[in-house]
């Protein structure tokens, strides 16, 4: 079969393949930001710790005479509060302070600021933190206690000792990977590696986890808030046992308003922009906890990532974010897009990814991310390749049944997997119809109305996918017809519950609200199809909604939590996956920040 590769094919499989040594791509991460971006740190002066710890103290006055709930007043004594210091370039120190009152305290903080030398006397940010809650327990019913626990969701601080002089607030324990094992270990367990290299950090060489089951440790909660110079103190969320800690240490949002969506935006956006290098490629991903990269790479994921910094570039118009966007989509279309000519059919166009494969999700999110730049910025450059792209997608049809092949070998296009993941399918149709929307060309419609006729053959709304709820909104613009609107209700009406009681952050599943919600205000003004809005409890639809987008937040670097890793400032303003040891992947972010913009444009507006 005759073909064509790309002008620089084979940089892009040398690229994806062996990848380049992580320094060099470290320098060019580097100079990229150091060029357009401002620092992540730039809004958050540097000051003396002396000047924090006043301004904590004031704080903590001020709860004390208006009797708000605060962090550190409590019938019994002594007070027990953490200090932790930050510069946002490497891990907040941390000390413990007891007392047996106010001014206790302020005489301990003062004297240890003033014992600090010049080279650890300024930081950015303070956070405090009493501890309000304690249980006694032997070390084996502690270790018990975290082995019944989702990995990084054991949400309490451990002291190693009844006298807190061996103490770890939660979160120190979990930026320093102390009950992570990783791998296929689900749950929480002890690792013994990292909670002595930490330990001995803290508290000197001769730190040990105990040795006797029966030695006696407790567990704790704090309660805070946290400090920035010149700035109102920030309440952090306290435990709450009745939804087991998941908002712990996060700062307190009573109003998920256009401000706080519109900073998630910003923050994420260029925290992405960020990411990218002079080449345009990406950093993939890193585990935050020892500052370490993730060496894969994954050209789906880049090509998505495209798509949802455009989606944020039209929130924002950020001019550095589009300089980032025009050199990630550079590198996309002259070296991971590859053009065939197939034996008497049209060129066509497809994204390779590696271990020689073509993903049908690939050429997918291609059009997703070139027709958004298209309407966004009325260049029309792409659509030729855009063309291409489509025929390839449809190229993979089967005509009898409307199915999509999924996987391809990129040498000789002969299918290597005719399904692979769910997913595919929805971000396919779904790029299509965008397609459709720009151009009108019937056979992009063609091809989505044959594989919804797949889809609802085989019951695909069993998997709730976001792409197909996506896709289904923008398929009835064009075809109103009541089986894809039934289809779209059956995609997420089933899943509210899932929506608000998932334990993990899931953010796509604010996409696939958000797409539902989209759904459901066309069918509100639908005389024709108002009436299957009965089979949907309103209510329960809104309160989940609303849950899943508040509950994001648990996933955001705040800095009150970026603090404690080994670089902060390369970590603020991204998202995390708490159970993957809070890794920071650009596709994780993406869909956060999808979900938010979506979020914001189509449902705070209204």
């Amino acid at each position: 079969m005759a073909r064509k590769r790309s002008s620089g094919h084979q940089t892009m499989l040398n690229r994806v393949q062996q990848g380049k040594a992580q320094k060099s791509r470290q320098l060019r991460k580097t100079t990229a930001m150091s060029r357009e971006l401002k620092s992540p740190l730039a809004p958050y002066p540097l000051v003396d710790i002396n000047v924090l710890i006043t301004q904590a103290l004031d704080a903590i006055q001020s709860t004390l005479e208006t009797g708000a709930d605060n962090p550190v007043t409590s019938p019994k004594s002594p007070l027990r509060v953490f200090f932790a210091f930050s510069d946002g370039n490497q891990r907040a120190r941390v000390v413990l302070f007891t007392g047996i009152n106010l001014d206790d305290l302020a005489q301990q903080a003062f004297a240890w600021g003033k014992r600090q030398d010049e080279t650890v006397s300024t930081a950015r940010w303070l956070r405090v933190d009493r501890v309000d809650q304690a249980w006694p327990m032997t070390w084996a019913e502690c270790q018990k206690r975290i082995e019944t626990t989702k990995r990084n969701y054991f949400r309490y601080g451990i002291t190693l000792d009844r006298s807190f002089k061996q103490a770890f607030m939660e979160q120190e324990i979990n930026a320093n990977a102390m009950l992570y094992l990783g791998g296929k270990t689900l749950n929480s367990r002890v690792n013994t590696k990292n909670s002595t290299i930490y330990g001995r950090r803290r508290f000197g060489k001769g730190f040990q986890l105990p040795q006797d089951p029966e030695h006696q440790v407790l567990i704790f909660t704090t309660k805070g808030f946290f400090i920035q110079a010149g700035r109102p103190a920030v309440h952090l969320n306290g435990f709450d046992e009745d939804t087991g800690g998941r908002n712990t240490g996060r700062r307190v949002i009573k109003c998920l308003d256009k401000p706080v969506v519109d900073k998630l935006i910003s923050d994420s956006s260029q925290f992405l922009a960020a990411q990218v290098g002079d080449d345009g490629r990406f950093v993939y991903g890193l585990h935050p906890c020892f500052d370490r990269e993730i060496n894969a790479y994954n050209t789906l994921r880049h090509t998505s990532t495209i798509y949802a910094m455009l989606e944020a570039w039209e929130v924002t118009r950020n001019p550095a974010l589009k300089a980032a966007i025009d050199r990630a989509i550079g590198y996309l279309v002259q070296d991971l897009i590859r053009i065939y000519t197939p034996e008497g059919e049209a060129p066509v166009a497809y994204l390779q990814d590696a271990n020689n494969e073509i993903k049908l999700g690939g050429s997918a999110v291609c059009l997703l991310a070139l027709v958004k730049y298209t309407e966004l910025t009325s260049n029309q450059q792409y659509l030729p390749l855009l063309e291409k792209l489509a025929l390839g997608v449809r190229r993979l049809q089967d005509p009898e049944t409307g199915q999509l092949s999924h996987v391809l070998n990129a040498d000789d296009l002969s299918v290597k997997e005719v399904f692979r993941i769910i997913y595919y399918d929805g971000e396919a149709a779904f790029g299509l119809m965008r397609l459709y929307g720009l151009t009108k060309d019937p056979r992009w419609l063609e091809t989505v109305e044959s594989a919804f006729a797949y889809f609802i053959a085989n019951k695909h709304w069993k998997t709730h996918d976001h792409w197909l709820s996506y896709c289904v909104n923008e398929l009835t613009l064009y075809r109103p017809e009541e089986r894809y609107f039934e289809f779209g209700i059956q995609n997420f009406v089933g899943h509210l519950d899932f929506v608000i009681e998932r334990i993990t952050t899931f953010p796509t599943l604010l996409e696939l609200m958000m797409a539902a919600h989209k759904m459901i205000i066309r069918l509100q003004s639908s005389d024709e199809h108002r009436h299957l809005i009965d089979q949907i409890d309103i209510d329960k639809f809104y309160r989940a909604l609303e849950a899943r987008a508040q509950y994001l937040l648990n996933g955001f670097f705040w800095p009150e939590f970026a603090m404690y890793y080994k670089n902060p400032q390369r970590i603020l303003g991204g998202f995390f996956i708490r159970h993957q040891s809070f890794r920071v992947r650009i596709d994780d972010v993406e869909h956060y920040l999808s979900g938010y913009v979506a979020y914001l444009q189509h449902y705070l507006k209204e």
